[in-house]
């Protein structure tokens, strides 16, 4: 299950076994999504699997999430997502009524996103075998010209930018799964970031790098950048806008919110000049509107996370080994 979390353990399965068998430079960059040149045009492409227990959650559904996961990973490279493709992977016995309700949010959610499934597939596979369903989602997109955003692009004095409050996802989907009441019911943050994103770049075209922060949260997205740009990162711990519910279902739980998942999220590495506006077009923006500046690029530690206490201390923030919350997207 650990390999399946986001952090160190999926990245040697990526590097050890995928990476190695497929080869090619565009697999090589792992970003959210591959940057492609065809014809002259160039295109965003992303595909993502879905296996969230349970179906159906505060917030959203598997429907919800199959959209906007991979519509957020295009989104992710500044691109305008367009078209999406859809693979359902049904077991016997579940009951159409589920398997067209969450057609129906699948449906309403890529409206929504803006976007269009064109193409898809269907499968049924062994009672006992499927938990239900499974979606795959593959989608395309096009990359407007002069936009250029990757993980490596990050260098020294960029500011790090928090798009809202984070570890909603990941616990709203935990109080569901295991009956627990937490005074008020917490919902998921699952939403499609592409029109935030647009407005990002209306105020500043060279926006470095974005990422969502979703399996392995906040801390795997930052290490992953950090990494992948050779720039150390330092954050302000309490800049960090955690929801006093989320902290205190984790606290419960005993969860770091920093490694819960988030679906409707984004982490942007933006060039010191242009922070403000970036910000300032964040905060008119609604899943923008709690935005905050956390911390920034520096020289030392190149490829660690490491984020400054309340009390004036450092800590390291490492890369997670797997998954605190197996089955959240």
């Amino acid at each position: 299950m650990g390999h399946g979390g986001g952090g160190t353990l999926s990245g040697e399965l990526v590097q050890h076994v995928f990476a190695p068998a497929f080869g090619g430079e565009h697999l090589a960059a792992l970003g959210d999504s591959a940057l492609l040149d065809i014809g002259g045009a160039r295109l965003a492409f992303s595909t993502d699997s879905f296996v969230v227990r349970p179906l159906f959650f505060p917030g959203g559904s598997i429907g919800d999430l199959a959209v906007n996961g991979t519509v957020n990973d295009l989104a992710m490279s500044g691109a305008r997502p367009l078209y999406l493709s859809c693979g359902f992977i049904l077991e016997e016995g579940v009951e159409t009524a589920t398997v067209a309700r969450v057609a129906q949010a699948l449906g309403a959610a890529a409206r929504s996103a803006g976007v269009e499934v064109v193409t898809g597939d269907t499968k049924v596979v062994e009672a006992g075998h499927g938990d239900g369903l499974y979606i795959n989602t593959a989608g395309i997109g096009v990359v407007p010209t002069g936009v250029d955003i990757r993980p490596q692009r990050a260098v020294p004095g960029d500011v790090v930018i928090v798009s809202g409050p984070v570890g909603v996802h990941g616990v709203a989907i935990m109080s569901v799964r295991e009956g627990l009441e937490f005074g008020v019911e917490i919902q998921s943050d699952c939403a499609s970031l592409g029109g935030l994103v647009q407005s990002m770049l209306g105020a500043c075209q060279d926006l470095h790098v974005l990422r969502d922060p979703t399996r392995g949260g906040l801390a795997a997205a930052l290490n992953e950048i950090a990494q992948a740009s050779s720039v150390g990162v330092v954050v302000q711990e309490r800049a960090v806008p955690v929801p006093p519910e989320v902290a205190n279902a984790c606290a419960i739980l005993g969860l770091d919110p920093w490694y819960v998942a988030n679906e409707g999220k984004l982490v942007a590495f933006v060039p010191r000049a242009d922070a403000d506006a970036v910000l300032a077009a964040m905060h008119a923006h609604p899943l923008g509107a709690q935005a905050a500046i956390v911390g920034e690029c520096t020289d030392d530690h190149p490829g660690m996370v490491v984020a400054r206490t309340g009390l004036g201390g450092t800590r390291v923030v490492d890369t997670p080994l797997g998954e605190q919350l197996p089955r959240i997207c």
